[in-house]
């Protein structure tokens, strides 16, 4: 199994088979727009910027299961992610990360690639850095700067 087994929502409501990132190396997400970590959207464009023409691409997506820190529509989070941060990498409809009703991407993402302690995500801008060839190789966590992934995507994009 792969990333690419996957579907996806997109923000403005379209189905989207992952199978369009095929080959791409991606980092995938969970994001809201009340949360301490929200700034990190600024780092995620300028590493989406930096390496999208080498096969980069991340991929966001809204989660309001943590402190209920995304209680928008999807309107209102591209809305947010637009005026605010310049998001220009495609982001995906508020899902959920964990539990029960975990969207099935993220159920893959955390079998995986567990966490510390637990395989659940615990936090927003939880980011799961995946292979060209749909396979997820290692997770970060909410504290962690986009910054500080460049040689994790670095490494990926030269095999």
């Amino acid at each position: 199994m792969t990333v690419y087994d996957f579907h996806a929502t997109t923000i403005d409501g379209r189905v989207q088979s992952l199978e369009a990132y095929r080959g791409k190396v991606l980092l995938i997400v969970n994001t809201a727009s009340r949360c301490g970590f929200t700034p990190q959207y600024q780092g995620l464009q300028a590493l989406y910027e930096k390496y999208r023409d080498q096969g980069f691409v991340v991929l966001g997506f809204p989660c309001n299961q943590f402190g209920h820190q995304e209680p928008g529509d999807n309107e209102e989070i591209q809305t947010f992610c637009s005026l605010n941060y310049n998001v220009s990498f495609p982001m995906f409809a508020k899902v959920d990360v964990k539990g029960d009703t975990a969207h099935p991407l993220f159920q893959f993402l955390t079998q995986a690639c567990p966490g510390v302690l637990s395989r659940t995500i615990k936090w927003n801008f939880t980011k799961f850095l995946v292979d060209g060839d749909g396979q997820p190789v290692r997770r970060f966590a909410p504290t962690t700067p986009p910054e500080k992934l460049e040689p994790a995507v670095e490494q990926l994009l030269s095999r």
